[in-house]
């Protein structure tokens, strides 16, 4: 019988960096019969349960720290002798974190935090290109005879009881397993955190068929190792094993042999991958620390890094990125309730062009390119790319400087149910998914993000003119039943009057440099609530008359300050209710059958304070009737004593909209033609120059040459620079003012008339437009149609237009 020393078994293992490190001592234990291999889950068909998880590997990886959290916080609950099933257990993560860490606000700190984050690590082995993830946590552990109940198992629902914890199906352990090499080794060691019992391991691998296997098996399955029949152990009292300020004595560590990480996290993980695990775990309940190692990059100075979540990294007090953050709650009876925050960056830091901002800002936030983030938990369930906010909200400009968190805890269980993928790393495509879109686009597009955009839209487009001079000039060639002018009319409206007059801009109330009102005197805590509603009933107390099939803005007055929702310390509410029959004052409050919830009337929609307003939509619900009446409460927390307001909404009538549907019928399908706007490099009369992009990410300098402004399918604005250097070496080699005055029209017209129909060519055949992401080249971003036609002119399109004329390029060609 070979001699085997579990020890030095586990040591050879664990020392091994990389999966070829590993296949020489397996080849050394195959000639024992002390050795064998047991399927994972002891059934060979979980296969395709392993294979078929998720789809890429940060997210795969994201639920191996998922499991440490549920373990640390296990630990806990037993260290405070409770049972976590039992009723005394907490029955969510953050009361376990309330409960279990009452000091855990201290980790805002940057030295408490670290100190914490060293009980859940992920160090970096093995060489640069062929890097092994070592992941250990000092949290429950288990016993070696209770792996294959544990580690080991799939499917058996070990946590669906335990409220506290983020784990459910007993499966999402074995996802990052297929990312491990060709030959998905990983190691797998813990003992129990009350030190009782041995320290056992075991390494997983996908079998090796053998040329037999291969003739009568169609796939290969996931086994681990056993020696003599159990799993692998020994007594141990601590173990160096190299984390990072400590020696392993209880808890978990495994090792992920050469992992497949992505091209954009392949350099120090303490850096990139870092960055990558923060968008992963939004706000995770415990923070981790990664580590590197010195021998893999010696030149760099900060090797380890702590992390707690994307969101305490954009809400950091003094974080450089950020220009505003805002949230929209909404709540309805088929939903439950969601938290939609917006963060808004910077369109440029300070000391970066516009580029270069754009470019800073996607490599520290965007790395999955993931924009709308959905969470429970903490964790990301799933996301959108910028493609909602191009198409969805039709705010291009947006589309690179925002993200937006949905946080679905609340969500109800059903719905969500049906929202969430098993793997926890995209979103079902289904009724739930369709409907919770339209919900979120419909909330943003109506909300403060509409009127961010205005206010960036207007800053590029107040001197954009009208191109009808060019349209004239340009259809006098053109017959009008021409196939060309069908195709343009199809697109855009060729029809529209000269004499139709612009509509006039209201005139705002002035406001200072911050945007505020001038008596806005914002407070920490609020002192004021007031509901702005002028109708009452013959009580004298507010109320609204609410369409059946219509919506209602209530607007109430505060001075808190804006972030007050959703600043990290001590954030406020607002809470709306239905008064109780004993307190509802309104009539008809004492109605059998009136609704005991809100949501089961009318869906509410709620903005975080802006400038001393906070905006309240409602609608009523399919069960509504006309006629219905409900007292509504609306509390504004505040630890100096809630502020509360009581308003009567009632159901009226439909609204007519039979003259609104009639006057939408006659409106043309088409739209006009794009406006057009002439940039310059220095201030020429009223015309724009190229400071003026601050919003929207364009930088225009010499090498730039248009810029259109696509909202939705509307070509809007075409901006075109007429100092860009393929225009001023055109005109360096002509003579006369008349020349110069030709080559500007042509030039003008050339880039406005091309941008207009290669946009048309492109929306009318409904090309997409794709290409490789710069951070992991298997992953295809969407491209915009602005950013396409942008591409086109600047490389070297706008010259041959300007070089060459038609009759030109012929004679050239012969």
């Amino acid at each position: 019988m070979m001699e085997i020393d579990p020890e030095k078994l586990f040591f050879r293992f664990y020392s091994a960096s990389t999966e070829e490190d590993v296949i020489p001592i397996l080849k050394e234990l195959e000639g024992s019969s002390r050795v064998s291999w047991t399927p994972y889950g002891n059934d060979e068909s979980f296969f395709g349960v392993i294979e078929n998880q998720q789809a890429s590997p940060i997210p795969a990886l994201i639920e191996k720290i998922t499991n440490s959290i549920d373990a640390i916080l296990m630990r806990q609950c037993y260290e405070h002798g409770i049972d976590p099933k039992s009723k005394e257990a907490p029955r969510s993560i953050n009361e376990a974190i309330s409960a279990f860490f009452p000091k855990s606000s201290n980790w805002d700190l940057p030295g408490k935090r670290k100190l914490q984050a060293e009980s859940i690590q992920i160090l970096a082995d093995g060489p640069r290109k062929n890097t092994s993830l070592i992941i250990y946590d000092d949290g429950e552990g288990q016993h070696p005879d209770d792996f294959e109940k544990s580690f080991l198992s799939l499917l058996r629902g070990n946590k669906n009881e335990i409220q506290f914890v983020q784990g459910k199906y007993n499966m999402g352990g074995a996802g990052a397993v297929v990312f491990c090499g060709k030959n998905r080794y990983q190691l797998v060691a813990s003992k129990r955190f009350d030190k009782t019992g041995d320290f056992g391991f075991t390494i997983i691998r996908k079998h090796p068929l053998t040329p037999d296997e291969e003739l009568v098996k169609k796939n290969t399955w996931y086994e681990f190792l056993k020696l003599d029949g159990v799993i692998p152990r020994f007594n141990i009292n601590e173990l160096d094993l190299g984390l990072n300020n400590r020696k392993f004595t209880t808890g978990t560590i495994l090792k992920l042999y050469s992992y497949d990480l992505p091209p954009g996290s392949r350099s120090v993980i303490s850096r990139d991958l870092n960055q990558s695990i923060n968008e992963y775990l939004f706000e995770p309940a415990l923070p981790i620390i990664t580590v590197d190692k010195k021998e893999r990059y010696p030149d760099d100075k900060n090797l380890e890094r702590d992390l707690y979540g994307l969101k305490r990294r954009m809400e950091e007090g003094d974080n450089k990125y950020i220009k505003e953050i805002f949230s929209e709650t909404h709540k309805d009876s088929t939903i439950g309730e969601f938290k939609a925050t917006i963060y808004l960056f910077k369109p440029r830091l300070e000391g970066k062009t516009a580029k270069e901002s754009k470019e800073s800002i996607r490599r520290e936030f965007f790395k999955n390119n993931m924009t709308v983030l959905f969470s429970l938990n903490g964790q990301v369930h799933g996301n959108y790319t910028s493609e909602f906010i191009i198409r969805s909200l039709k705010f291009p400009l947006l589309k690179d400087y925002i993200i937006i968190h949905v946080d679905c805890t609340k969500l109800k269980l059903n719905f969500r149910n049906e929202l969430f993928m098993a793997s926890r790393d995209r979103l079902k495509q289904g009724e739930e998914s369709n409907h919770l879109r339209k919900t979120l686009s419909n909330i943003l597009a109506k909300g403060h993000l509409k009127e961010i955009y205005k206010e960036w839209k207007d800053s590029i487009t107040s001197h954009a003119e009208s191109a009808n001079d060019l349209l004239k000039d340009f259809s006098k060639s053109l017959p009008l039943n021409s196939e060309l002018m069908k195709l343009l009319s199809h697109t855009f409206d060729l029809d529209k009057k000269d004499g139709d007059k612009p509509k006039t801009k209201k005139q705002e109330t002035p406001k200072n440099k911050n945007g505020h009102d001038h008596s806005f005197n914002p407070q920490h805590y609020p002192t004021s609530f007031d509901i702005d509603i002028k109708s009452t009933n013959n009580d004298g107390i507010p109320m609204v008359k609410l369409p059946l099939n219509g919506d209602k803005t209530i607007l109430f007055s505060t001075d808190v300050e804006d972030q007050y929702f959703d600043r990290v310390e001590d954030p406020g509410q607002l809470k709306l209710a239905i008064l109780s029959p004993k307190e509802n004052i309104s009539t008809g409050g004492d109605k059998p059958g009136s609704p005991k919830e809100i949501d089961q009337i009318i869906d509410i929609t709620h903005s975080s304070p802006s400038k001393g307003k906070i905006r309240v939509n409602i609608n009523p619900t399919k069960t509504a009737n006309i006629g219905d009446s409900i007292t509504v409460k609306a509390t504004l927390t505040s630890p100096n004593g809630d502020l509360e307001q009581i308003f009567i909404t009632k159901i009226s009538d439909k609204k007519n909209t039979e003259k609104k549907e009639k006057e939408k019928k006659l409106q043309p399908e088409s739209i006009g033609l794009p406006k057009l706007s002439e940039v310059y490099k220095n201030k020429t009369d009223n015309k724009m120059v190229w400071d003026d992009f601050t919003n929207g990410g364009f930088d225009f300098d010499f090498d730039k040459i248009m810029y259109p402004l696509v909202e939705g399918d509307i070509l809007d604005t075409i901006f075109i620079n007429m100092d860009s250097s393929v225009l001023k070496s055109y005109k360096s080699k002509l003579k006369t003012e008349e020349q110069i005055t030709i080559a500007d029209r042509r030039y003008l017209s050339s880039v406005y008339f091309h941008t207009i129909f290669l946009y048309m060519i492109t929306k009318n055949r409904k090309y997409t437009i794709q290409r490789p992401n710069n951070n992991n080249p298997d992953l295809l971003d969407d491209v915009d149609i602005s950013e396409y036609l942008r591409d086109i002119f600047d490389s070297y399109y706008s010259e041959f237009l300007l070089s060459f004329e038609m009759s030109t390029l012929i004679e050239s060609l012969e």
